[in-house]
């Protein structure tokens, strides 16, 4: 009975956490620690604080990407600026033609950039809420724990 619930906890929790495949042959088991063995609070309290630490790397990989992204922009903005400089010195009709085809250029790659920004700003706000999820889902675990645990020690006395 208890490596089924165990089983059922590890399926729902991999489900609801996107964190990866269970199969049959692992199901007792996460990240080769065995969890037949263990109470359903320690392997519950495993399993969240793992799920955890995959949204916390998940996290910090979209941080970078963001990072690497707005950075990405800077420098295209750099650069059109340095352009816009140089075509209020150009006098040559021609090179002017060849200055505005590059800004136009340069300002459809930021516009493309900054909406991929926005949708790495989304993804970075669903993985930070479901980071919190799980904070949230151990800490009221704990404490509904907890509250039986009171709950029979108050009813034996």
């Amino acid at each position: 009975m208890k490596k089924k619930v165990i089983g059922g906890l590890m399926v729902a929790t991999m489900a609801f956490s996107s964190a990866g495949v269970v199969s049959a042959a692992n199901i007792g088991h996460l990240n080769g620690i065995d969890l037949s063995n263990m109470g359903i609070e320690t392997a519950l309290m495993l399993v969240q604080s793992q799920r955890q630490q995959l949204l916390d790397s998940q996290l910090q990989n979209q941080m970078k990407e963001v990072q690497q992204r707005n950075n990405q922009i800077t420098e295209l903005n750099r650069q059109l600026g340095d352009l816009k400089r140089e075509l209020d010195n150009t006098r040559d009709e021609k090179q002017k033609e060849a200055l505005q085809k590059q800004i136009e250029s340069l300002k459809g790659q930021i516009d493309s950039l900054g909406s991929a920004a926005q949708m790495d700003m989304l993804r970075l706000q669903s993985l930070s809420n479901k980071r919190n999820e799980a904070f949230d889902v151990m800490t009221d675990f704990v404490k509904k724990m907890q509250d039986s645990r009171n709950s029979i020690i108050s009813n034996m006395r």
